[in-house]
């Protein structure tokens, strides 16, 4: 029973809704390391022990007992103390945020590889203004083999190629202006 402070009228402990929510949220946190590779594992904070746990839960596919696996990790993490929990989450949640930065800049390497292909002198133009480094004739013949290349049905070599030079450019400019 929870009870209440006769002086200041706070309760003694959490609401069961409350301690409720807090077990899931360790549940869903427990699914989420299950989910995960092995290598994104390891570059987490989680204690050897915990490891050990959301390993042996990953090698069980029967979906009732990888449940029940799951409820015995979410109860081993909530004996773990707050400041753990809350390491692996801000992990977590860095990893997330560097995936959507890596995902951004394929983005715009796509987008101008696109532009170059279709607009072709003019795109060029532009972004040898943001880049004065950029090997221009370089650039223009990948943009011109690209282009026959999708013309002709051909496979796509200079496309490939011009992707790779453009996330290298691209790169060199982040790294330099860090």
């Amino acid at each position: 029973m929870r009870g209440r402070d006769e002086e200041t009228g706070e309760y003694f402990s959490p609401s069961r809704a409350q301690q409720r929510r807090e077990a899931m949220a360790v549940f869903e946190l427990g699914e989420k390391l299950v989910a995960l590779s092995e290598a994104e594992l390891l570059r987490l904070p989680i204690p050897e022990h915990l490891l050990a746990e959301i390993r042996h839960t990953r090698r069980i596919t029967s979906h009732i007992a990888r449940k029940r696996e799951l409820q015995h990790l979410a109860k081993i993490m909530r004996r773990e103390d707050e400041e753990t929990l809350d390491a692996i989450r801000k992990a977590l949640e860095h990893d997330k945020a560097q995936m959507r930065r890596e995902t951004a800049a394929l983005h715009r390497v796509e987008a101008w590889r696109d532009r170059l292909v279709a607009d072709g002198d003019q795109a060029l133009a532009e972004l040898l203004a943001q880049h004065p480094q950029a090997d221009r004739q370089h650039l223009r013949q990948l943009a011109r083999n690209a282009r026959e290349e999708r013309l002709r049905n051909k496979p796509p070599h200079a496309f490939r190629e011009l992707f790779r030079e453009l996330r290298e450019l691209l790169e060199e400019q982040e790294t330099g202006s860090r």
